[in-house]
């Protein structure tokens, strides 16, 4: 049976606005991309996925839409969106839009109609509740980006609903009329040719009745028990499914918030046809305990592995599951899971050769594959992310921590950390703009950009580039059933694995200390971040963050 050709593939995320500005703006455009569509090509990636292009005020960066069916002008033109599908399909490659149906903008024009009065058509668009008894929000629901998720409305008197940002009211998924209005976005961005989507958030676009209190528990519970996976969800996916996605060659993939190993197969089991696969945040958030800027806990390679370990058997041969260490979202993977200092080279290539080895479609954020890493803004004026400054506004009012010490949060987990811009070399502004952009470009960026790895054998792109190279050629990579080898080692993550009549091991150091590991095996090297292989009888020797892949 021939697979779907989205299974075997890379998806390469763009952050449109901080990828490439073709006309000195200070903000990345359509046409910056089309300007880099061979660097992409390059890479030997298969499938782009673009953050949100479509009409917004910009109040959380493109995710609080106005017109789902126009590009945001400071990125181009719906010409020059075509020109760049077109020369991406030319180029080879897939591309997908960021879809954001849970939410919209309060500019869009529903939500501006919907506030004129109780009986607009457009009123039940959103979510509408009268003040609680005691005259504040219906619930004690809370926002992700902090305060209440409730904002009151004074010519109606009632509250509406918005998970996120004030300016990003949720659409009321209950209403036939929304879901038509979402899948004839869909079916608009379809026709023009893209080849699926991204959904963002999806799985909270189903509200619970009444809108219970939340529980006093942390707030990853209450996304899964309260916000999330709610009643009618499947039903809403399933019917996404069968009026849209499968009357194209396209694909559907979740951004699994609040989805859990244990309930992910209700989403992507084959036989369920609902979503083609989806990303969870159990490895995106494993340092995290309650939510950014809360708790935190160190890195802990044994429970990365029991992570791993738990989605794989959850949906082995049931679902299909995208493999994502990065996106716009999150630090920068090797800021987080590696080593960026003194071993970056190594162990940005280390995190690599762990994340093209595990199964699923492999999904690559932008900047990580020349290894860019996290950025100390030096002061609040320079963070531009609504939710760490949020969290900033929240901390100086309530003073839990220091203003210091609440930068150095920021600083460690904010996303803006993310979304510096592309760093192409080492002029100003790292090649991305010649005038000051939208955030500050990292100071690191003469020392890490394209421009110097791209002749260098050795660097971190040509690695990357020679990786997903070999992955294209062995289905074990993708597909293979997995052994694991002293899972409960600290420092080491080794496994083999077997599709077929292959078998390959996978060799992972994740310390500062040269460790030596059994292996008892005939081998061929196929990947080894070190020019070196210390191989003797009974045992392969690995120096600090090195990773092997060997096929037995």
């Amino acid at each position: 049976m021939e697979l779907p050709w989205f299974k075997k593939g890379t998806i390469y995320q763009i952050y449109p606005r901080s990828f490439n500005d073709s006309n000195d703006d200070g903000i990345g455009d359509l046409r910056g991309i089309i300007e880099k569509l061979d660097y992409l090509q390059s890479l030997n990636v298969d499938i782009l996925w673009l953050s949100p292009i479509f009409s917004s005020p910009n109040d959380d960066n493109g995710y609080d839409i106005s017109d789902y069916c126009a590009i945001m002008p400071e990125f181009g033109t719906m010409k020059d969106f075509e020109e760049l599908l077109q020369k991406t399909h030319d180029n080879g490659m897939k591309l997908i839009l960021d879809l954001v149906a849970n939410h919209c903008s309060d500019e869009h024009i529903w939500f501006e109609e919907a506030k004129k009065s109780k009986d607009n058509p457009y009123r039940d668009y959103f979510h509408w509740e009268k003040p609680s008894e005691g005259g504040g929000p219906p619930n004690n629901w809370k926002s992700f980006f902090g305060g209440s998720a409730w904002e009151y409305d004074s010519a109606s008197g009632e509250y509406y609903l918005h998970l996120f940002t004030r300016k990003q009211p949720d659409l009321n998924w209950e209403n036939p009329k929304v879901r038509e209005e979402i899948y004839n976005a869909m079916r608009f961005w379809l026709d023009k040719g893209v080849d699926g989507f991204r959904m963002d958030v999806i799985p909270l676009i189903s509200k619970r009745e009444g809108y219970p209190n939340a529980p006093n528990v942390g707030f990853r519970k209450i996304i899964e028990d309260v916000y999330a996976n709610g009643p009618r969800l499947h039903e809403f996916l399933k019917e996404m499914n069968e009026k849209v996605i499968s009357h194209y060659d396209a694909f559907s993939l979740a951004e699994g918030v609040g989805i859990n190993h244990e309930n992910a197969s209700l989403y992507i089991d084959y036989d369920r046809k609902e979503l083609d696969m989806l990303y969870h945040f159990d490895i995106l958030e494993c340092t995290i305990v309650n939510g950014k800027f809360e708790e935190a806990s160190s890195f802990d390679l044994t429970n990365m592995k029991g992570i791993f370990k738990r989605w794989r058997d959850a949906v082995h041969k049931k679902g299909w599951l995208a493999n994502a260490m990065g996106n716009h979202d999150f630090a920068r993977m090797v800021s987080r899971f590696g080593n960026d200092t003194e071993y970056w080279s190594k162990s940005a290539k280390m995190l690599l050769i762990m994340q093209a080895t595990q199964n699923g479609t492999l999904n690559i954020y932008q900047g990580d594959e020349i290894g860019m890493t996290n950025v100390a803004l030096d002061s609040i004026d320079e963070v531009r992310d609504v939710q760490s400054l949020n969290f900033y506004k929240e901390n100086t009012e309530t003073k839990r921590y220091s203003n210091e010490l609440a930068l150095q949060m920021i600083n460690k987990e904010g996303r803006d950390n993310a979304r510096t811009p592309m760093q192409w070399n080492d002029e100003i502004n790292g090649g991305f703009s010649k005038a000051y952009p939208w955030l500050k470009v990292n100071p690191n960026y003469k020392e890490i950009n394209i421009a110097k790895q791209e002749n260098d054998s050795d660097s971190v792109l040509n690695f990357y580039r020679n990786l997903l190279k070999i992955r294209k050629q062995h289905d074990v990579f993708v597909y293979g059933d997995f052994e694991e080898l002293e899972f409960n080692n600290p420092d080491l993550y080794i496994y083999k694995k077997m599709y077929g009549t292959k078998k390959i091991i996978v060799l992972l150091n994740f310390s500062t200390t040269t460790h030596v590991a059994n292996l008892n095996e005939e081998v061929k090297e196929l990947i080894n971040n070190y020019d070196d292989l210390i191989l003797k009888k009974g045992f392969i020797e690995l120096m600090p963050y090195q990773g092997v892949v060997l096929e037995l």
